[in-house]
């Protein structure tokens, strides 16, 4: 399995089983915020076609992975693995426990909360391989990163 933890801030993984590099660049901005229900190219009507969603990182996520503890940083891992990656494959509504939602001060950006006080910021990138949705981890941390997703 791939970790989220990788040292160098220009890898492109595939979750959760292959690992391809790629040169960093940074996230497409847009005017009009795609809907974290039903993200772009995701295939609502026949979810059992689509397959695992690709990310990369952001060098600041990389340094913010560094902060919180070893549990904490396991505990990401397991929500990423067990409910925002299924509810992304889906193309439905993320379930409500994740919470989320629109970074108010950066379009585009959307938050999701993992822990008590825990948080992420990500985006939809391009997509890398046809067929599959492509996260871009922005931030990672307590709640205080949302000041600057």
């Amino acid at each position: 399995m791939s970790s989220l933890s990788g040292s160098s801030p220009t890898t492109t993984r595939t979750t959760p089983t292959s690992t391809t590099t790629r040169p960093e660049r940074a996230p497409p901005r847009t005017h009009r915020l795609p809907s974290p229900r039903h993200p772009p190219g995701a295939s609502s009507c026949c979810p059992e076609e689509t397959t695992e969603p690709t990310f990369e990182t952001c060098p600041r996520f990389t340094a913010d992975l560094q902060h919180p503890t070893p549990a904490l940083r396991q505990r990401f891992r397991r929500v990423v693995l067990d409910a925002f990656v299924p509810d992304l494959r889906t193309g439905r509504q993320f379930r409500p426990r994740l919470r989320i939602k629109g970074a108010h001060c950066a379009p585009g950006v959307y938050e999701f909360t993992w822990a008590p006080d825990g948080r992420a910021t990500w985006s939809y990138g391009r997509v890398v391989v046809a067929g599959q949705q492509h996260i871009v981890w922005h931030r990672i941390g307590t709640h205080n990163i949302l000041t600057a997703p």
